[in-house]
């Protein structure tokens, strides 16, 4: 049934007792027993306050959207034979919302098991979306100008999954194991999508830009139609022998999207940037009608085979090795898409991964414990190399170095118990990127720089103690070094494609006859993932239990990133805190309480190319307590509160050299505003015996939220499109939700 899975814990307040006391009077049966897991039949109906903008957030997922009633319909069966070993169980939950699921399971101990699934799930887009849209959702949408905004249709996203799970077991004597494991899930709807061009002579010759009679920018909002369905395949043969054991396999995954691309009917007139009406520029609405492909079909095939082998009781070895094939082949045609380079009906993609990791774990000494492993990863790209870019009149191929062609990493770690309840553990650990020779006839545009090679080195501290039986702590430090091994590597300016070495000082000579070799530029900004770093982090740990009834728990870790490239702009340096205690107390054998608090603190420090600095912190704080516990024989109760508060601020301030312009504009708005979410959210639940085979369960749940986000709305004020479609969302949102189920339990 619904309510068991979310909706847990509920208190003993008025409302609850007072509905609950209603029904019969008590009988000497525990509530634990009449409540237990077993056959069961549930039957409720649940009631959600406020329309489908207060639900917006609280409906994302669980079905409590779009109705004001739900059906809160459930059952379960198990058949168990102790004597053949024979176990059946069939399971239906939330079968009167949009996330329903059905389940059952067969299985004869030592020798087969059975289990299939079907799942349905929706999600609802969050947000308020006002449009004059035809055909939203569809591979040919039509936009439509709206008059004035909000006065079109409001438009509600949703993304459908029905999912199939199978999986077989078998065992063929005491070491030999098969199993077969089969998903489908089939995806429809559609998601939150766009499209967006700004005209600029170099880009788009002949797509003139904005004017005092024409604009030259459109941003529009264009759903992605979804219609696609992913299989996954897992074949896998478990060897037990003892000492070794052993696993080999074949994974294979396929996607399927009946959609190839949208193609959008774009009107000759559209909002300029200050919302008037004006005709587009030259060559802007033919771009805007341009097709843009979706995911194409694809599919991987694996094969691998993993397994350990003890050579004595203190002494295993590990290992696995994964051969991946992947590939793209569906024609540019069958997607409706064309303009392909000479001799290319479609991409060829074709992707072929190994993976090999070795390990070890070793007990030498009675106090000593080694373990280790070292990982390799070779990534082959085989896709063709063909012309499918073009900037005005400049042409450039794809690359087909991968996103990582080789990866090596490797970690060896030990601990030691010493006198006092001590033990100090440590560890060295290494890791090289290599990602591969550019490919010399594709363009590395809006980059200012890469790297071939990269190396991180580390290590790690930890000293454990314990200090009584009922209290023990730890504290650990890990410390890294990434850099470069290889020169930086500038990009060619178009026409010139490809990269070429450059110099980390600026040189008035050139280098390989090519001017410009300097790669510092201070308010350049470079990839993060190719520049300098040095990381380091904090971690404490202490458990205490001075009682049986008592435990509490205390996490707290402090980490730093700072990164170094050869310029002062970009990402310079992150940081994290994050402060956790949790604790539990048995007030009684009846009742339980638990409860938590924690802040987590990030930041982000960084400039940016256009003249203006930045540092970003996002600040979390969440409370939770629950509570749990028996009134009587007959009924049982709990509450569950939890509050969250999300503060993302952003603090700007303009560069020493920043423009004129830049610098007005930075005092006028006084940068971007604040990021706030805040949930208030509280679960009451309540059990009652009404007999041996009956019980009634009551959920109520208040769910409350704020939240002020400006990429899409910012103080009930939407987000414009250049058609006057609007996004939107509630800024305050607060729900209260009761059900009630009757379960019904039988032999």
């Amino acid at each position: 049934m619904t309510t068991s899975k979310e909706f847990c814990v509920f208190s003993r307040t008025a409302i609850a007792l007072a509905v609950l006391a209603a029904f019969a009077p008590a009988r000497a049966q525990d509530i634990g027993q009449l409540t237990a897991p077993g056959n069961s039949v549930s039957v409720g109906v649940g009631v959600a306050s406020g329309d489908e903008q207060d639900r917006a957030r609280f409906g994302m997922f669980n079905g409590l959207r779009k109705n004001d009633y739900h059906g809160l319909v459930g059952f379960s069966y198990l058949d168990r034979d102790a004597a053949s070993g024979k176990w059946v169980t069939l399971e239906g939950r939330n079968l009167g919302l949009d996330n329903r699921e059905v389940s059952f399971s067969y299985r004869k101990l030592g020798d087969l098991k059975l289990w299939g699934e079907y799942s349905e799930l929706v999600r609802h887009d969050p947000r308020t979306i006002n449009t004059g849209l035809i055909g939203a959702g569809t591979t040919t949408p039509t936009v439509v100008l709206l008059a004035t905004p909000g006065s079109g249709s409001d438009l509600n996203l949703e993304l459908k999954r029905k999912g199939i799970g199978l999986n077989v077991e078998k065992w063929f004597g005491g070491a030999l194991q098969l199993e077969v494991n089969f998903k489908n899930e089939d995806k429809t709807g559609a998601r939150f999508f766009g499209k967006g061009f700004t005209c600029t002579s170099g880009t788009a010759p002949g797509c003139l830009g904005g004017s005092a009679t024409a604009t030259g920018w459109a941003l529009l909002m264009l759903p992605e139609p979804v219609n696609s369905t992913i299989r996954q395949m897992d074949l896998k043969l478990n060897y037990n022998g003892g000492n070794l054991k052993l696993s080999g396999g074949y994974y294979g995954s396929f996607y399927t999207n009946s959609n190839g691309n949208i193609t959008p009917r774009v009107p000759g007139t559209l909002l300029n940037p200050l919302g008037t009406p004006l005709p587009l520029s030259t060559g802007l609405q033919s771009i805007l009608n341009l097709p843009m492909a979706l995911w194409p079909d694809n599919e991987a095939h694996q094969i691998y085979v993993s397994g350990n082998y003890a050579f004595s009781p203190k002494t295993k070895v590990n290992f696995k090795y994964a051969y991946t094939h992947a590939r793209q082949t569906e024609d540019f045609a069958s997607m409706g898409l064309t303009g392909a380079p000479a001799g290319r009906s479609n991409l060829g993609g074709e992707l072929n991964t190994s993976r090999l990791h070795l390990g070890f774990s070793s007990h030498p000494l009675d106090k000593l414990h080694l373990h280790g492993d070292v990982k390799y990863e070779h990534r082959d790209n085989k896709t063709p190399i063909a012309t499918y870019n073009i900037e005005g009149t400049n042409t450039f191929t794809n690359t087909n170095t991968g996103p990582l062609p080789t990866k090596w990493d490797g970690k060896l770690e030990a601990s030691y118990k010493l006198p006092a309840n001590y033990s100090v553990g440590a560890g060295v650990f290494y890791e090289s990127e290599d990602y591969g020779t550019f490919t010399p006839t594709a363009s590395v545009a809006g980059l200012s720089g890469i790297r071939q090679k990269l190396e991180e080195t580390g290590y790690r501290v930890e000293l454990r103690k314990s200090m009584s039986e009922t209290l023990t702590g730890a504290v650990s430090y890990v410390s890294s070094r990434r850099e470069g091994k290889s020169p930086w590597l500038k990009p060619r300016s178009l026409p010139l494609t490809g990269v070429f070495e450059a110099s980390p000082e600026c040189q008035s000579a050139t280098v390989g006859g090519v001017p410009n070799a300097c790669i510092y530029n201070r308010t350049a900004i470079f990839p993060f993932i190719f520049e300098d770093r040095e990381r380091d982090k904090f971690r404490l740990m202490a458990n205490w239990q001075p009682t049986d009834r008592l435990n509490l728990q205390l996490f707290f870790e402090d980490g730093k990133d700072v990164l170094h490239g050869p310029t002062e702009h970009g990402l310079r340096d992150t940081g994290m805190e994050m402060l956790g205690l949790d604790a539990t107390f048995a007030l009684s054998d009846a009742w339980r309480l638990s409860g938590y608090v924690s802040r987590g603190k990030q930041t982000l420090n960084a400039g940016h190319s256009t003249g203006y600095d930045a540092t970003i912190t996002d600040t979390n704080d969440s409370v939770g307590l629950g509570l749990v516990g028996k009134v009587s024989g007959r009924m049982r109760v709990g509450a569950d509160l939890i509050y969250i508060n999300d503060v993302l601020k952003y603090y700007q301030v303009q560069d020493p050299l920043a423009s004129a312009t830049n610098a007005a504009f930075l005092a006028a708005s006084g940068g971007l505003p604040d990021v706030t979410y805040r949930l208030t959210q509280l679960k009451l639940f309540g059990e009652y015996a009404l007999d041996k085979t009956s019980y009634l369960r009551v959920d109520l749940t208040h769910h409350k939220t704020r939240f002020n986000e400006w990429t899409y709305n910012f103080n009930g004020n939407p987000f414009f499109y250049g058609d006057n479609t609007t996004l939107n969302a509630k800024e305050n949102q607060s729900v209260t939700f009761v059900g009630a189920s009757y379960v019904y339990r039988f032999k």
